[in-house]
Formats: C-alpha cells, structure tokens, sequence
C-alpha cells in the first residue's frame, strides 16, 4: 500500500528552508520537527538557491512558456467540446426538417 503524498503550501517551504539556512536545528531535527522528510527539505533548499522567487509555483501557477501551454490546452479541450454540441445540434435540426 502507497504512502499517502502530503501538499506543502509554499509559505510552509519557504518557512522551512529559512530555518534550515539559519542554522539553529540540524536538518535532521528540522525534519522530525516538522514532520517532512530530510529528502524534502534538502529538495526544498536546492529549489529556492536555483529558482529564487519562482521556486513552488504550483500547479496553478506555472510560469512562462509551460503557463502558456497549459492555457492554450484548456481552451483547446473547451473549443473541441463546443465544435461536438454544434455538431450534434446541426445533425439534430437537420432530422427535423425531413
């Protein structure tokens, strides 16, 4: 049976790498303390020194290109959806006047 994944929110991150540069607790400790894994928070510090301000964006908060894609792939699927009704209705209206 898998492990049930928990969601951090980006404060608690952010929150958790602070204390963990500041040097007060050992990562281990920091760990147990807040109930995360030793593997998170070392990933947690690695994404914050490389992304800076953009590290955890989120799933509803990509950046750059992969915001665009990610829009352009919902209106894609709705456009589709919309094309299917006009096409049933179409088939529908044109049962209708035979």
């Amino acid at each position: 049976m898998g492990r049930k994944k928990t969601k951090y929110t980006r404060e608690f991150k952010i929150e958790a790498v602070r204390q963990l540069e500041s040097g007060e607790y050992s990562s281990a400790d920091l760990a147990r303390r807040l109930g995360v894994t030793h593997v998170n928070l070392i990933q947690w510090r690695k994404q914050v020194k490389e992304k800076k301000q953009e590290a955890f964006p989120g799933e509803g908060r990509k950046s750059g290109a992969a915001g665009e894609i990610a829009r352009l792939q919902r209106e894609v699927e709705l456009l589709k959806e919309e094309r299917d009704i006009l096409k049933k209705a179409a088939a529908y209206f044109a049962k209708e006047s035979k």
